[in-house]
């Protein structure tokens, strides 16, 4: 077994013998770049396998539209932190149904960011003993920080993070130069924000030490 799975192993049999009375709401947080999603979907397979009714959501569907996230400013950064997700979405539609005395019907998308569509009708409905799985970057802002059960920050070094976006991204963006000068004025330095404004590795239930994926370590749980 490697360092990853059994990692991996720890954090889905912690969060598939938690109890509450209601769909356990797990956030995944981290740098841009961090390696966020990629664990989420790892970690939503593992409680699946333990037979555990578990979802991964797609933070992609909780985008804000084209015109409010990317307004004119001179502050780009400030913008990406405050406007790239639809956080009041994301709390009313979906971590309060899905919390105590929730419907359990939440939204599973409300915009497309490729199209830029608004959606009020992709909704399911969960299972009262469900693990949702959402990984998303800011998640530990405002009310957010209260609506979740529990929150796994995976913790890197701003440059490890950036390498990693870059790398991912660079295509998006039109080469590793622009990738680059995108995250450090906007992506990564709005996650300076982020960090130093509400301080997620701190306020997280779980920390695991994440500059290399292939050998994490929970350094809190």
């Amino acid at each position: 077994m490697t360092d990853r799975d059994a990692v991996l192993d720890r954090l889905a049999d912690r969060l598939a013998s938690a109890r509450t009375d209601h769909p356990l709401r797990v956030g995944i947080d981290g740098r841009c770049g961090s390696g966020k999603t990629t664990l989420a979907h790892e970690l939503t397979d593992r409680l699946t396998a333990r037979g555990v009714p578990a979802v991964h959501l797609d933070s992609d569907g909780f985008h804000h539209v084209r015109a409010v996230r990317r307004r004119p400013s001179d502050d780009q950064a400030r913008v990406y932190y405050e406007s790239a997700y639809d956080f009041d979405s994301l709390a009313q539609r979906v971590l309060r149904p899905l919390g105590p005395g929730g419907s359990l019907t939440y939204a599973t998308k409300v915009h497309d960011l490729e199209t830029d569509e608004v959606f009020d009708d992709r909704v399911a409905t969960a299972e009262p003993d469900a693990v949702l799985v959402a990984a998303c970057t800011f998640l530990q802002r405002g009310e957010l920080r209260e609506l979740w059960d529990e929150v796994i920050y995976l913790d890197t070094t701003r440059e490890a993070a950036m390498l990693r976006g870059v790398g991912r991204d660079s295509s998006a963006l039109g080469g590793e130069e622009q990738a680059r000068a995108a995250y450090d004025a906007r992506y990564m330095a709005a996650c300076d924000i982020y960090v130093a404004e509400e301080r997620p590795v701190e306020r997280a239930s779980i920390v695991v030490a994440y500059d290399d994926p292939a050998a994490p370590v929970v350094t809190r749980m």
